[in-house]
């Protein structure tokens, strides 16, 4: 052993003494750790490397699924109805869906642009080719026996009903074009097997338990697609698309949550939210509400739908109004907030409004549609009077 005077302990001499094996260890190791980490950080990044997040919440099987077996589906039978078809491909594009889209159109229509105004044939071809969007040519199913005129709204929903037909795909999801998207809904496919899901009319209850065929999920089948049309032309039997699928379905369908499949824009102008809730205890919560919803319906009976403009002596009726009370215990069980405006009911009603309208005009290159006279003259012999209230 010899002394090194730089070191204040003495050491082995490594000139006489050949180094053992464990003197180096330390060092191996750390190199040993070094690669080890080098190669599991690359085996990590090339493979384990999380995926970028998708625009939605992905389900467990999310990588697995055969997207092609299922589809979006919206029919069009008039300009302004087209347009909204768009606006919901448009949507389902911009949030991601996996899912196909088809669109059912009439026969007659086509997609030879023939001038700067033929707007049905751009609207066809822009679904086609930017939202990828399978075209469809159908002929309309028309209701017979009309005995209203307000009914001639919904003189072609029958033709909802080709939608049973398309038996290309396993589930198809279908929902009315007059609403608002608000997330898509992928994850609706992976349900249990069942015929037809549809949430209820819950505006109806307690007194009916009506389905709602606003918004269906449903298993094509040439012998519900027969068996539908068949009911449709019974005797006495409504013709119309909902009336139908209730008298089929009502007590076999699956029913889904109508909170975030079935809302309605009226909801945010009911003073009583109990048959929407369904219960007496819960707070509305306007803004917890639109946050739950998939989409949302526009129905404001008697308003015009949000492509027409509104008559402005009805729009102050019908918009929802702000709630005020003094503070307290009474306050929080109103909605409200206490001593405070609160007009969230008014701001999230004529938000969606004005969104949609901006969105129709982005997407479509259309404006509103005038407003209708109101109250609405009829014809007596040759004077034209204002109907009675």
């Amino acid at each position: 052993m010899t002394f090194d005077p730089r070191s204040k302990s003495p050491r082995h001499d490594h000139r006489s003494a050949p180094p053992s094996s464990q003197s180096y260890f330390p060092r191996r190791s750390r190199r040993s750790v070094a690669t080890a980490s080098c190669v599991l950080l690359l085996i990590y990044w090339c493979f384990w490397r999380p995926p970028s997040k998708p625009l939605h919440k992905p389900s467990l099987l999310y990588k697995s699924v055969d997207w092609s077996r299922y589809a979006y589906s919206q029919y069009a039978t008039s300009s302004p109805y087209l347009c909204n078809s768009v606006m919901v491909f448009e949507t389902l594009d911009r949030l991601g869906s996996k899912a196909d889209r088809i669109l059912l159109y009439p026969r007659e229509w086509d997609v030879d642009i023939a001038n700067t105004s033929d707007r049905d044939s751009q609207l066809l071809v822009k679904a086609r080719d930017w939202y990828k969007v399978k075209l469809i040519p159908v002929d309309v199913l028309e209701a017979e026996d009309r005995k209203e005129k307000s009914q001639t709204t919904w003189s072609s929903s029958l033709t909802k009903l080709l939608t049973f037909n398309q038996t290309q795909y396993d589930r198809i999801l279908h929902f009315d074009s007059d609403s608002t998207l608000l997330a898509h809904m992928d994850s609706l496919f992976l349900l249990p097997s069942s015929p037809l899901a549809l949430p209820r009319a819950y505006w109806t209850l307690p007194t009916q338990q009506t389905l709602t065929s606003l918004f269906l999920l449903l298993e094509p089948s040439t012998l519900a697609f027969e068996t539908l049309l068949a009911a449709a032309h019974t005797p006495n039997q409504n013709p119309y698309d909902m009336d139908i699928l209730n008298t089929i379905y009502w007590d076999s369908a699956m029913v889904l949550p109508h909170r975030q499949y079935g809302l309605i824009t009226g909801e945010f102008r009911a003073a009583d939210h109990d048959n929407f809730l369904g219960n007496d205890y819960e707070v509305w919560d306007p803004e917890k509400v639109l946050r739950e919803a998939s989409l949302v319906h526009f129905s404001d009976w008697p308003l015009p739908k949000p492509w027409v403009m509104w008559p402005w002596n009805l729009v102050g009726e019908m918009m929802p109004k702000c709630k005020t009370s003094a503070s307290g215990e009474g306050a929080a069980e109103e909605g409200q907030r206490g001593g405070k405006t609160d007009c969230r009911d008014r701001d999230i009603w004529k938000g969606l409004y004005d969104d949609f309208r901006k969105r129709r005009k982005d997407i479509c290159a259309l404006l509103s549609a005038p407003a209708p006279e109101w109250p609405p003259r009829e014809v007596k012999g040759n004077a034209t009077v204002p109907t009675s209230e």
